[in-house]
């Protein structure tokens, strides 16, 4: 049995710079769609034996059930499109208030301190929605290459061109690095195709890294843009895919009025997890599209892709063994199953179905047509009040034999801040700390890493990060209060360290944390293996607050040819407090601030610090590393430091060679860098090239 040794609690607060950087069935009566903030609306779908939609049901033939608990349906409908609709309609505006929603939620504008007084997206009235199917079309062409955004534009048009009818009211998106609505719900085919004409091979901007011809609009570009009010929240979300999550999220959190089933339909290029990303997002996109009654439908516009042992003519060959071995093709399907792994789950969670590894993408726009087709629309106010946070589990039962039910399994529901007593509040943030669904109102960034002690002990440094411009500054307060409370957990979900730290941020933080960030740092020490860290942050005057939940994977570094720790990035250097410690970043009374997002000003010093552990040493010689930062702008190097050599161990007890450079980052242009660390150990003949991204503002 492996034992933990939790290291006490030794935490650094520090407020650094941050850098700038459907409808339904034709009757006399119109449907009628309520607006209630606490109903719970549910879709679904009654087959018979031979899988046909069955209809003619009423509310008593429906039994539906909250967590075991029966529920009394106060809507009822039963939706069916025919083909004929109660009133034309060319444009309905409903979709441009998604954009401001993201826009906040990019910007993490603090709503105690600055309430928006945007009125609520008024809903479609029931005759333009009557007898009507409600698709989005949302193109993600920061995932795509210009080939793949053509290709789904091209299914799209021919969707229009031929399937498309008077019943769909159809809109156009993209995200990029902002959501923007091309066009809103129409019924017109020539609305949405001029929509479409606007993307094609001149969108697209996941393509591979700028070549040298490229640089310097690039670089232009990057140091025109001056936006420096909002960019230490945009810095969070530059390595993961929160902003697409944020935005699935807004679009439906914008389509809830409607109460009917609606429909994305998400052509993407797959969200590749570089593990930076957070999982709370993920489930608050499901829990936006579930509650609105949206169904995601993921398209892979990558289309059927082909595993070619090797690689193909777009990369280098493969070297070593892996190539005879199976490894590297089992790289390549793990690659490719991780990129979809998301698209999945955003499918099989809100009542979507994925479409990935086909290259007929029309198969897409044909579910979609049928699941809207005909259901039941059924909706109820909760027994439950009590605002909490939980999952809550629907079953929905049809009184008569031989009837299949498709429907969601439930939500997660609201909570309330206001009205919790003190002493309830600890008990909030728990609870908050160990749902599946926390909040993401208050931008956290967390950020891991590993340093050896034994062969068997690593210390892991935990930063958390919150941007200061997105602490709501409450007025004529004389401090802001921030709740930290963390948990990391091993494979089993058993806990095997906590975070618990309150914060006090002085009167007046309005002005000096704008442009800059809170950061909390703690530590505790880990077998190798594979754990998840959860941590939340909670402002207590508006009770606004945020989560992050993250892996961390320990390698066995004694299985490595060079033992390499993590690589710490940092801007800034404090001295640290006095007395003991066992944070090997400490070192003759100071240490390095970890630069949690890679974002660096053009006129700071950035530090690389690692370790290396074990160099081999022959016939009782010295060890011989040496060691060398590489910085590229795409394919292009820009920049290699003078190589050091080392030919001692600067700590014994660690059996570690201690590596820090400092590079101005001023001898950099702005925009995206790849840094290389190039690691030969000379006597073992081994060598490593870790690699970490970096931005220069």
């Amino acid at each position: 049995m492996r034992i933990l040794r939790i290291l006490p609690i030794a935490c650094v607060l520090a407020v650094v710079s941050a850098t700038h950087p459907a409808a339904r069935q034709q009757q006399t009566k119109p449907p009628s769609f309520r607006v209630r903030t606490d109903l719970v609306s549910v879709d679904v779908v009654v087959r018979d034996r031979s899988g046909a939609i069955v209809s003619g049901l009423k509310p008593e033939d429906f039994e539906i059930r909250e967590d075991g608990k029966a529920q009394q349906i106060v809507t009822f409908s039963f939706q069916q499109v025919t083909g004929k609709v109660a009133a034309p309609v060319e444009t309905a505006d409903l979709l441009a208030s998604a954009e401001s929603r993201l826009e906040r939620e990019n910007q993490h504008t603090p709503t105690a301190a600055q309430p928006s007084a945007e009125a609520a997206p008024v809903p479609m009235t029931p005759e333009q929605l009557a007898g009507r199917r409600v698709i989005v079309l949302l193109f993600d062409t920061s995932s795509m290459q210009p080939d793949d955004v053509q290709r789904a534009v091209d299914a799209a048009n021919k969707y229009v061109g031929t399937s498309m009818t008077a019943a769909d009211l159809v809109a156009v998106a993209t995200i990029g690095s902002s959501l923007q609505v091309l066009t809103d719900f129409t019924a017109s085919r020539e609305q949405v195709a001029a929509a479409l004409t606007k993307l094609g091979y001149t969108e697209g901007t996941s393509t591979p890294p700028p070549s040298a011809s490229t640089l310097a609009t690039d670089e232009a570009d990057a140091a025109a843009d001056d936006t420096t009010e909002s960019a230490d929240a945009a810095e969070l979300d530059m390595f993961n895919n929160d902003l697409r999550l944020r935005a699935l999220r807004a679009l439906a959190e914008t389509l809830a009025p409607i109460e009917q089933r609606k429909a994305i339909l998400y052509f993407s290029a797959g969200m590749e997890r570089s593990g930076e990303d957070n999982q709370v997002e993920l489930r608050a996109a499901i829990n936006a599209a579930v509650r609105a009654n949206v169904s995601i439908y993921p398209v892979d516009s990558r289309g059927l892709q082909a595993v070619v042992p090797g690689g193909d003519a777009t990369h280098a060959s493969g070297r070593g063994s892996s190539l005879f071995s199976g490894r590297a093709v089992a790289q390549q399907f793990n690659s490719l199953a991780a990129s979809q792994e998301t698209l999945t789950s955003l499918a099989s969670d809100t009542g979507g179905r994925a479409f990935t590894d086909t290259n007929d993408m029309g198969e897409a726009f044909a579910r979609v047509t049928k699941d809207l087709s005909a259901y039941y629309l059924l909706g109820y106010s909760s027994t439950n009040p009590v605002r909490d946070g939980r999952f809550r589990r629907i079953q929905v039962r049809v009184k008569r034999n031989g009837m299949h039910v498709e429907s969601r399994a439930g939500y997660y529901a609201e909570r309330d801040f206001a009205h919790t007593s003190r002493a309830d509040r600890e008990t909030d943030l728990q609870n908050m700390l160990f749902a599946a669904l926390s909040p993401t109102d208050l931008p956290v960034l967390l950020t891991p890493g590993y340093f050896r002690l034994t062969n068997d002990s690593y210390y892991v440094p935990i930063a958390v990060a919150i941007p200061g411009s997105a602490v709501p500054i409450p007025p004529n307060a004389d401090k802001v209060t921030l709740d930290i409370v963390g948990v990391v957990r091993d494979e089993q979900g058993r806990p095997v360290g906590h975070i618990r730290q309150t914060l006090d941020l002085a009167a007046g933080s309005a002005s000096t944390l704008a442009g800059k960030q809170v950061l909390y740092q703690s530590g505790l020490t880990l077998p190798p293996g594979r754990f998840a860290a959860k941590v939340v942050v909670r402002e207590n005057e508006s009770g606004l607050a945020g989560s992050y939940e993250s892996a961390i994977v320990i390698p066995d570094l004694k299985r490595e040819p060079v033992k390499v720790s993590s690589i710490l990035l940092s801007t800034q250097i404090q001295t640290a407090a006095k007395g003991k410690s066992d944070n090997p970043l400490v070192r003759d009374g100071v240490q390095l601030l970890p630069n949690v997002t890679h974002v660096v000003g053009h006129d700071q010093n950035v530090y690389f610090y690692y370790e290396v552990y074990d160099p081999a040493a022959s016939g009782g010689a010295n060890p011989d590393l040496r060691t060398s930062l590489a910085f590229y702008r795409g394919k292009v190097k820009v920049f290699e430091t003078p190589p050091v050599e080392r030919t001692t161990l600067d700590l014994a007890a660690r059996h570690a060679a201690i590596f820090q450079f400092e590079v101005p980052a001023d001898r950099f242009k702005p925009g995206l860098y790849t840094c290389q660390i190039n690691i030969i150990d000379s006597v073992a003949g081994q060598f490593a090239f870790p690699r970490l991204a970096m931005f220069v503002r």
